[in-house]
Formats: C-alpha cells, structure tokens, sequence
C-alpha cells in the first residue's frame, strides 16, 4: 500500500477525472459517484494532509456507498418519464390497435399478423374475418377482445 502512504489530494483528483472518463464509457451511472466519492476524499486530503491511507480507502468507500444508495433511493421516489414509456416492450405497443383476423379463435387460442411477424393471440372463440382488439399482453401473448360490427 505504499501507493497510498504517500498519496496527496491530487492524487485523488487525478483518480476521480480517471472515473468520470471511465462513466462515459459505461452505461449506467456508476462510476460517477465512485468520482464524486475520490473527490471528496482528495478534498479531505487538503484539509487534513496526514491522514492514514486506510482512513483514504475507508473515506472512499463510505462515501461510494453512501452516494450510490443516495441516487438509487432518489430514482425510486422520482423515476425518469420517457416520452416512448413502451419503446422496448414491443407487445404493449399494439394495445388499442384494432386487426381483422385471417384465421380463426378456437378455445380461446389463435394467431394474428401484425405487421411483419405472427402473434399468439387469446380471447374469446370467433371466425376469421373478424375483427379485435388488442387490449393487453401477458408476455408474448396478445390479449384481443372481438369488436361487434356497426
């Protein structure tokens, strides 16, 4: 450790621009409070100069578990809105979209063609030619209600 032993504020300085290069790298935001805690422990170290390097470590750690905690506590009070709140769940992205069956629900079971691709549907028995809704998802399976002709 002798790394540590002679480490100054800089030093930390140094490391916590070394973490914030690694976060824009990486996904997700966890380098970055990781950065904030080298910071803060390469303040530390100004002020107080003669600090043990395993007081440094133990700086760091505390305050990297503190500060991800922190942010993590805060994303579940205040979670991000999208603007596409169903971009990647492709099912969910066909409710209330209305098709007209080519095959028909037997025992509750079918397929439709949506777009490019087939889907298992499920709902109440009706001929093709049909037409339903889709009003669910329970996984890849289209939840459809059959729509009474006007």
């Amino acid at each position: 450790m002798e790394l540590f032993e002679s480490a100054t504020y800089w030093q930390w300085w140094v490391l916590a621009v070394i973490l914030i290069v690694l976060e824009v790298f990486s996904p997700g935001a966890f380098f970055l409070w990781m950065a904030i805690s080298a910071g803060i422990v390469g303040l530390v170290m100004l002020l107080m100069p003669e600090l043990g390097w395993e007081i440094q470590i133990l700086v760091l750690a505390l305050f990297s578990f503190i500060s991800i905690v922190a942010w993590r506590l805060y994303l579940l009070k205040h979670p991000t809105e999208s603007d596409q709140p169903r971009l990647n769940r492709r099912g969910e992205q066909y409710i209330d979209r209305i098709f007209t069956l080519s095959e028909p629900v037997v025992n509750g079971q079918g397929k439709i063609k949506v777009d490019d691709s087939i889907w298992k549907i499920r709902g109440d028995d009706c001929p093709a030619g049909s037409r339903v809704k889709v009003v669910g998802v329970d996984g890849v399976v289209l939840l459809v209600m059959v729509l009474q002709d006007s």
